[in-house]
């Protein structure tokens, strides 16, 4: 294992991200607030490059109490990236595919990551 560094703290706004390659291996580095989530750079569905994706709040149903639908609206707390070749989504918090989060053969491969001294660092094999 090594610690590569991958930018600093202050370069990713709310919500931000990067790709970064290093020695061949590309990683994508997400801001969620004060929180930093770092995947390998490879849809698990086809090897698109999810990472290079939009970033979207998760779409969530209203529902009355009959359980009839009013509509979409947006979960704050729920922020996906949406693979730019076929649209899979993942939840960025925990890499696992959003369509079904029960399900753990389309997650992301991630890394730990860490800020230290302002920089943000990524923990890769």
């Amino acid at each position: 294992m090594r610690t590569v560094r991958i930018c600093r703290e202050d370069e990713l706004e709310d919500q931000g991200k990067t790709v970064v390659e290093i020695d061949g291996l590309q990683i994508g580095v997400f801001r969620l607030g004060d929180d930093f989530y770092a995947y390998k750079n490879l849809c698990p569905h086809q090897g698109g490059p999810v990472c290079q994706g939009r970033i979207y709040q998760k779409v969530v149903e209203k529902l009355d109490p009959d359980m009839k639908s009013r509509g979409r609206d947006f979960d704050a707390d729920g922020v996906h990236i949406v693979c730019p070749w076929h649209g899979l989504e993942f939840d960025i918090r925990t890499g696992k595919f959003a369509g079904a989060s029960d399900v753990d053969i389309m997650s992301l491969e991630g890394y730990a990551t860490q800020v230290q001294d302002g920089d943000v660092y990524a923990i890769v094999e």
